[in-house]
């Protein structure tokens, strides 16, 4: 085959594992995946790049596109690994950090713990100035109380500063003139101003972004800047781009000036997968369950699109509790996640429990069974001792599997303890962050008011086809889907992830009094914004023509505390528009409570514009050329699987999933392995290959249709 330009290249950069994902035309897709490396996480994505390069007898030169998802923000927003950082904020604000809401998220918990703010009180700096609500100058910015901040700033050795005004979202002159100031006299620091990475109402919210944007901005700036030099010194002239945590791609520089959008990137690319999953099996009602090595992420899709917010708590520090969390306004595809992944540690508590994560492992040492000094029994270890993972085939040979480390492991750390058998203690670790992942799901359903149990699932990351189908029997789930290269399905789902990006601008609108051609010139703004953006990342390949816009208001009841998403047409607004507006905020007002409020007058607070260019069609192209080419294959051996619905060992058929053509049908007890993952087919299931290359899991005494 002769190389071709338009070959993609993926990659994701996990808290365990880096999966790089090679895409060609007309070809199978070429995938493998290393443990990640924490002193310089683009050793991974280098070597990684280098081994499918070299399997598809491909040049630099033959890429004509990287697609990069990274935990490299969230991880240091968790481990509190970023740079120093400074907040200049309005006199008599500085405290607004630590005062939060000022309530509290358990109510009875004296000893509760709340999150820590990223900047800390001694760095927090008052500067002389305030804005009204609508931007006009109450006091004139004080130039003389932001030059005596440099000393301190010297001082403690600042590397980054937030800039976050009192409503400078209104009108940003004066973290504008700061920002100058700032540069002028150390033009070494790095600089986030609110009104640019949260231009919303709130002022916790927006200066918790900003300094966590701050925070993470000179690491991702860093890294990014020494990936693109390294890949250019291999010869790769291709565009870089970024998956954002609302499910789009952004350009290198923008990601490298807004790397808080980058927090959930990588959960974000899983799913998109499962979106495009959903869409081609006709799948309206799916649960996304996406378990790697570090966490599990669970989402719902609707329609074929994903739940999405406009806010994300990282670091939740209390049991995962909601408010417990560093809170960030960025778009984000809506998720629950927990620490419940291949690597997430298990121990037993003073209460005789076995508990499990969120503590993980990682890639070093990694689970007892990885073989490299890891002493703690994990969920791979487990795994192992349950018989759900074929060992030669497990990270496409990477590494080989020590039974006897994951042996060892599970019974010093929870067997003897318990006075339990092997079987009985793995199981139990099993079962617990089975149970984890289950009510997660079902807080996260009960949240929205959305069932579960009539839903199917998509399973993908290089844990979840393990799980999957005892995870099914716990929330009862109709299928399971596990897609073509499941064990790398985020880095499949950047590849399917449109240039894409959001603009939000907060200006209060009563509907009474709307005016439309304000919001008609914050619309222009904001296009011109995220176009500019969209562009440069799609060049001139995409007409104009051919990108999409969509905008929405964020609208309420006058005197609630909190808005509801409301889409807009896109279209020059005029007079005749207030009726609309109320209109389609009241069908989504009912929707979601039921109701409407009679007699109450409706206000906009914010508004957001998003341009997208046009789907990536991929994903069935290459299931298509991959069932194309696969043929019927018989077990390439056999193994004791530990079965949950019985408490027994069963023999279990192994099959490669390579050797099964569309349409095989394999009835469990059975594993069917690939090079990143394993899908375990308990005695109770089936599975057939479906149209597009997917595995379809049904229980038995059900129609798999």
């Amino acid at each position: 085959m002769q190389p071709s330009p338009s070959a993609r290249l993926a990659v994701d950069i996990g808290g365990t594992f880096t999966d790089v994902v090679l895409e060609r035309p007309g070809a199978e897709r070429v995938t493998t995946k290393l443990l990640t490396t924490y002193d310089h996480p683009g050793r991974a994505v280098l070597d990684g790049i280098g081994r499918v390069l070299g399997e598809a007898d491909l040049r630099p030169a033959d890429i004509g596109l990287i697609i990069h998802g990274t935990t490299l923000a969230t991880n240091a927003l968790i481990q509190r690994s970023g740079a120093r950082t400074a907040l200049l904020t309005t006199a008599g604000h500085r405290d607004a950090l630590e005062m939060a809401h000022e309530d509290r998220f358990e109510q009875y918990d004296v000893m509760m713990d709340r999150p820590r703010p990223l900047v800390p009180r001694y760095l927090r700096l008052p500067v002389r100035e305030r804005l009204d609500r609508d931007g006009r100058v109450r006091v004139p910015l004080d130039e003389a109380s932001v030059n005596a901040a440099l000393p301190v700033l010297d001082a403690h050795g600042v590397e980054s500063v937030a800039i976050g005004y009192l409503h400078a979202y209104v009108n940003p002159e004066h973290e504008q003139r700061t920002a100058a100031i700032l540069h002028a006299a150390r033009p070494e620091l790095s600089l986030t101003l609110a009104s640019e990475v949260c231009p919303e109402i709130r002022e916790f919210e927006r200066l918790s972004t900003a300094c966590a944007n701050a925070y993470v901005r000179p690491l991702m700036a860093s890294y990014l800047q020494r990936l693109e030099g390294e890949l250019r010194q291999l010869e790769f002239a291709c565009p870089l781009l970024l998956m954002t945590s609302g499910g789009g791609l952004t350009t290198m520089e923008t990601a490298a000036k807004f790397p808080i959008r980058l927090v959930e990137s990588g959960p974000a690319g899983g799913a998109v997968l499962a979106r495009e999953v959903a869409r081609q099996a006709d799948l309206r009602r799916v649960l996304s369950f996406d378990m790697g090595g570090t966490t599990a992420k669970l989402c719902l899709v609707d329609d074929f699109e994903p739940l999405t917010s406009r806010s994300f708590e990282v670091d939740r520090v209390y049991r995962f509790k909601k408010g417990s969390g560093l809170p960030v306004r960025i778009p984000v595809i809506e998720m629950v996640e927990i620490g419940a992944g291949g690597g997430s540690i298990a121990r037993v508590d003073k209460l005789r429990r076995i508990q499990v994560g969120p503590a993980s492992a990682g890639s070093e040492p990694g689970p007892a069974c990885y073989g490299k000094g890891g002493q703690q029994a994990a969920v791979t270890d487990a795994d192992v001792c349950l018989g759900r993972i074929w060992p030669g085939t497990f990270a496409g040979g990477a590494f080989q599997l020590d039974r006897a480390a994951a042996k060892t492991a599970l019974l010093d750390g929870v067997a003897k303890p318990l006075g339990l058998d092997l079987d009985t203690a793995a199981l139990g670790v099993s079962e617990v962050v089975d149970e984890n992942m289950a009510a997660a799901a079902r807080a996260h359903g009960a949240e929205f008011g959305l069932d579960l149990g009539s839903r199917d699932m998509v399973a993908f990351g290089g844990a979840a086809p393990l799980h999957a189908a005892r995870l099914g029997e716990k929330l009862g789930v109709r299928r399971i889907v596990i897609p073509a290269a499941a064990g790398v399905g985020s880095a499949v789902g950047f590849l399917l992830a449109p240039v894409a990006y959001e603009v939000v601008r907060s200006r209060r609108q009563a509907l009474v009094s709307l005016q439309p051609e304000v919001v008609n010139d914050l619309m222009a703004d904001m296009q011109e914004e995220a176009l500019a953006v969209v562009r440069q990342g799609v060049g001139p390949s995409v007409a104009v023509q051919d990108l999409q816009e969509t905008r929405h208001a964020y609208m309420r009841y006058v005197g609630q505390g909190h808005e509801i998403s409301v889409p807009l047409p896109v279209e020059a607004y005029g007079e005749g528009h207030r009726e609309g507006f109320r209109q389609r905020f009241e069908a989504a007002y009912r929707q979601l409570y039921g109701r409407t409020i009679e007699g109450v007058e409706i206000e906009a607070l914010s508004w957001t514009l998003t341009v997208t260019a046009p789907r990536r069609q991929a994903l069935e192209k290459a299931a298509q050329n991959r069932a194309a080419h696969t043929v019927d294959g018989a077990p390439v051996g056999h193994q004791e699987l530990f079965d949950p619905a019985t408490a027994r060992s069963v023999r279990a058929a192994v099959f490669l999933r390579d050797d099964l053509s569309v349409g095989t049908t394999v009835d469990g007890p059975a594993l069917i392995t690939e090079p990143q993952t394993t899908t375990v087919v308990p005695p109770a299931w089936r599975a057939r290959v479906a149209e597009q290359g997917a595995i379809l899991l049904t229980r038995r005494d059900t129609k798999d249709a």
